[in-house]
């Protein structure tokens, strides 16, 4: 490896095609996986974009997921005095050993025996959406109608959102992950009052879900139960929402990919992973370094940032053979679209669950589905940290 130019790049943005990252991050990681980068604001930090850069940052000691030492390579800059730092609950913005408590608490709610417990639940919660979707008729926006609102009614399954209360909370936690920053912002104050409003009737009349079951059987208090709340629910959301409405463009774009799905259900679970890795709907995570750290022979210095490119990551040639082919029958083992090491998606084994029961039934119960608009005409979300679909015109 050379060493990083004296000169720091901007993160590449510019998309090489619509399931396609820059090609500005592959030539990086083939010269300079290890590389100066500049945040809005003028800090220099570094951005990663090999697999095996990528896997280091993530699992070394030395990187912090601290919130209130975090920036973002793109946006506004974050102004670091007016940092704040990591509510109680959000251990997704901790260390250890704050985050290992709250991640050991968790961990039982979400083992592989529990997930399939839940899978009639979430079968019939994805049944019942397509046959609203059907009943609204051919052409349909399949974010809308179906990406979107499995997830959401699924976590309403799991922390136990009342019945009467679902309308209320669907549409908030879909403004929470909309475009527009004065709805964004509103819908997060919402989203934390009714939280805590939640939570509080969890604890006068406790049922059969997991707020319940975490109000009762530890000692974690109400702010700390909000927070862990509402991060199970935009992680619910981000996830599988998005990956539900590109996963689907991706197949309805790939027919030769499509058919092999139909034609063998068997390799639904192998084409979820490879969906993951192709598409990397998440654009980067970032960590900062609280103590000086040796990455792939570049030195990086204590208060530096370093963003990870989970697409380049994820197209490694040295990982993934023909990392830019879709190929539903390869083994995609080892991509790092839930993340990894310590901070890993806890809740993965759902969203496997709902894409792979999602696209499945999708596909059975509309054979004919297909683009009502021409595919570079569908909407993309591409000015944030997750890049996916806004709308996705479908008919069938």
């Amino acid at each position: 490896m050379t060493e990083a130019p004296a000169t720091p790049v901007t993160l590449p943005t510019e998309r090489s095609g619509l399931f396609d990252p820059p090609a500005r991050l592959a030539e990086l990681r083939e010269r300079h996986p290890v590389t100066r980068l500049q945040y809005p604001g003028g800090h220099v930090g570094w951005l990663v974009t090999s697999h095996a850069a990528a896997r280091a940052v993530l699992t070394h000691p030395a990187f912090s997921a601290r919130l209130e030492l975090k920036r973002l390579p793109v946006g506004q800059p974050i102004d670091p005095e007016k940092a704040q730092p990591t509510p109680p609950g959000y251990f997704l913005a901790m260390d250890p050993p704050d985050h290992t408590r709250y991640r050991r608490l968790l961990a039982g709610r979400f083992t592989a025996r529990r997930m399939r417990e839940l899978e009639t639940k979430i079968g019939d919660i994805i049944a019942e959406t397509l046959d609203e979707m059907a009943k609204v008729g051919s052409p349909v926006d399949l974010v809308q109608h179906f990406a979107l609102p499995v997830p959401s009614r699924v976590m309403c399954e799991l922390l136990g959102v009342p019945y009467e209360d679902r309308a209320h909370f669907q549409r908030i936690s879909e403004a929470l992950v909309g475009i527009e920053a004065d709805k964004v912002e509103q819908a997060f104050i919402e989203i934390n009052t009714y939280m805590y409003q939640l939570v509080q009737r969890k604890r006068a009349e406790p049922a059969d879900d997991m707020l319940s079951e975490l109000a009762a059987q530890t000692d974690l208090n109400d702010i700390e139960l909000t927070s862990i709340g509402f991060l199970l629910l935009v992680a619910g959301h981000e996830t599988s929402a998005n990956m539900l409405g590109t996963g689907t463009f991706a197949l309805l774009c790939a027919p030769d990919q499509l058919a092999k799905v139909r034609a063998d259900p068997t390799v639904m679970p192998k084409a979820v992973d490879e969906l993951l890795r192709y598409l990397s709907i998440g654009q980067f995570t970032t960590r900062t370094a609280v103590e000086d750290a040796e990455i792939e022979g570049q030195s990086i210095k204590a208060g530096e940032v370093v963003t990870v490119s989970v697409p380049a990551a994820n197209r490694d040639p040295k990982q993934f053979a023909d990392p830019d082919k879709l190929d539903v029958t390869r083994s995609s083992a080892g991509h790092l679209s839930f993340g990894h090491g310590v901070h890993q998606c806890i809740g993965q084994g759902l969203a496997l669950i709902e894409m792979r029961l999602g696209f499945t039934a999708l596909f059975e119960r509309f054979p004919t589905l297909s683009l009502a608009v021409p595919a570079e005409e569908v909407p993309m979300r591409a000015d944030g940290q997750i890049y996916g679909v806004r709308r996705l015109p479908v008919s069938w």
